[in-house]
């Protein structure tokens, strides 16, 4: 069991700290915040079982802890995350692991110095849902990938000034499509953008063009609906993934197209066969995604072994999150 860092008890820390004391893997042993109210309200929850720091230099000064995770706003998460690498612990950083490019590269460059596990919270790829998507597509059941649509949308809950909508909710999609892909970058990046109520935008449709494939990302803060659904269409088989229903969240439609070139030997026959097969709803275990993430994090430090959602995976994500803001600021 390794002795393990929290710093960061703001809005995603306490969900970290949560899970750091359930996993089999982690012991909490600390938790970092200079906000006073924040360490009580941790305090109210962890107790005496747990060291409260209000400076991460002070924490990083404790030999105690092997792995430390950062869940603090971009700019000051950057120095953060640098003094853990150099401090020789195992980072688990929350997304994105940055903003830049040039930051990005240096935590990798760091970690792999240190030879430490750098793992980014790409938590959407340790879902078990996501996770059973992966099988099918890598077992062929799914046949060859043509079509990924994303939509994530809700009204609000905060618009922010740091970040765009796109930034704070393509970025789960963009790992996943990265994941499915095996690491393809897409040939051609599109991206349309609304900004109202300050300067970022608060609506942003994604398009990637891939080898193979397309891929389409909605991210908006400004809907009369929550939304969280993803639509992957093969060419054996389609499926849909809805993460707000109650039960049946992944449906899989045995449908698709049947195409042979003699239906085209009458004149006038334009149209390919369309094959409506089954809809099964497969039962999957419900599991915590944070939780998955955690103990691969764990595994990755046990056996030295790089993180699925590596700095690699994370520069890959960063790159077309750039590129795509380059284009909005155009």
């Amino acid at each position: 069991m390794f002795d393990a860092v929290l710093i960061g008890y703001g809005y995603w820390g306490p969900n970290i700290a949560r899970n750091l004391n359930r996993s089999k893997d982690f012991n909490l042993y600390a938790i970092c915040d200079n906000d006073p109210s924040k360490l009580a309200k941790a305090r109210s929850v962890f107790g005496d079982e747990v060291r409260y720091f209000d400076n991460y230099e002070d924490v990083l000064s404790d030999p105690h802890p092997v792995a430390c995770a950062v869940a603090l706003r971009n700019q000051i998460g950057q120095t953060v995350a640098r003094a853990v690498l150099d401090s020789g612990r195992h980072l688990f950083m929350e997304k994105p692991m940055a903003v830049t490019m040039d930051d990005a590269l240096e935590l990798k460059r760091r970690a792999e110095t240190k030879q430490l596990v750098l793992h980014v919270d790409h938590i959407l790829l340790y879902h078990p849902i996501i996770q059973r998507i992966k099988q099918m597509l890598d077992s062929g059941e799914l046949g060859d990938l043509i079509n990924f649509e994303s939509n994530r949308a809700n009204l609000g809950p905060h618009i922010k000034q740091d970040i765009n909508a796109m930034w704070d909710l393509a970025v789960h999609d963009l790992a996943i499509v990265d994941w499915f892909s095996g690491g393809q970058e897409p040939e051609h990046v599109g991206v349309l953008g609304e900004r109202r109520y300050g300067e970022q935008e608060i609506l942003t449709y994604l398009s990637l063009k891939y080898s193979n494939f397309v891929a389409m990302i909605k991210s908006s803060w400004f809907s009369p609906l929550k939304e969280r659904s993803i639509v992957i269409s093969g060419t054996r088989k389609m499926v849909v993934f809805d993460d707000l229903r109650e039960s049946e969240k992944l449906q899989v439609y045995d449908r698709g197209v049947e195409f042979d070139d003699r239906m085209f030997a009458d004149y006038g026959n334009y149209e390919a066969r369309v094959r409506m097969g089954d809809l099964h709803i497969p039962f999957i275990e419900p599991e915590d995604a944070l939780l998955n993430s955690l103990n691969h994090f764990a595994e990755c430090i046990t056996t030295g072994a790089t993180s699925r959602s590596g700095p690699d995976q994370a520069i890959r994500v960063l790159k077309v999150l750039s590129a795509a803001d380059q284009k909005l600021r155009a």
